[in-house]
């Protein structure tokens, strides 16, 4: 394999798509706790995306969008971004706070309280990182996540100027978070530098030709 994850192999994929799966089990419990609600979430959607496709699954480059960005440290090095529609970002925060999302526009988003969002999020990808580091036993040390209402190639802006350093795909994982009443949809999209990706495989034991 060269320095492309658009050699990945299905097998490959759906590790990833596993670790999704635990991730997500891991969240759901956390995030039942916190919200009070039953919750179930999964992962029906793995792939290799171009960065320039990217805003396509979000609903275009100038839809708003709400983007939760960690940097990983340790042994892999890169991002983890979150992002949530305008409309699904308002319904998450509206279920924690108990208001009815029906009454919120779209223009109240910036009006909320972003805090409970950066919790929710910081509790999605901590749940993904603690399920990549107990299938490894790679240390992996998450930053404070940074939290970034804006159109949606504004935020994919800032991963793709640093990645495309070194590559120009990412690693999709579609998220479908389920309460009593409604469907929410998150986009999170791992991004390591390619030596890091080479890291994960190998130490699940998928060896990764040089």
């Amino acid at each position: 394999m060269g320095g492309s994850l658009s050699d990945f192999s299905n097998d490959q994929l759906e590790v990833f798509r596993e670790i999704g799966n635990i991730g997500a089990g891991n969240a759901t419990t956390a995030l039942a706790s916190l919200l009070d609600k039953k919750m179930t979430m999964s992962v029906p959607e793995v792939k290799i995306l171009p960065f320039n496709e990217v805003t396509n699954i979000l609903n275009g480059p100038e839809n708003i969008v709400a983007g939760v960005m960690i940097d990983m440290k340790g042994d892999l090095q890169g991002y983890i971004l979150l992002v949530l529609d305008a409309r699904d970002a308002q319904k998450m925060i509206a279920i924690l706070t108990e208001v009815d999302p029906d009454a919120l526009s779209e223009e109240d988003l910036n009006a909320l309280d972003l805090t409970d969002l950066t919790e929710i999020a910081n509790i999605l990808v901590g749940a993904y990182l603690s399920a990549i580091s107990a299938m490894t036993g790679l240390t992996i040390i998450p930053s404070v996540p940074e939290l970034t209402i804006d159109m949606a190639a504004a935020i994919m802006s800032v991963p793709a100027i640093e990645y495309g350093k070194i590559g120009d795909s990412v690693l999709f994982l579609g998220t479908q978070f389920t309460d009593e009443k409604q469907k929410l949809h998150g986009h999170f999209f791992l991004i390591p530098d390619f030596t890091s990706y080479k890291i994960l495989l190998n130490s699940l034991g998928l060896p990764v030709d040089e």
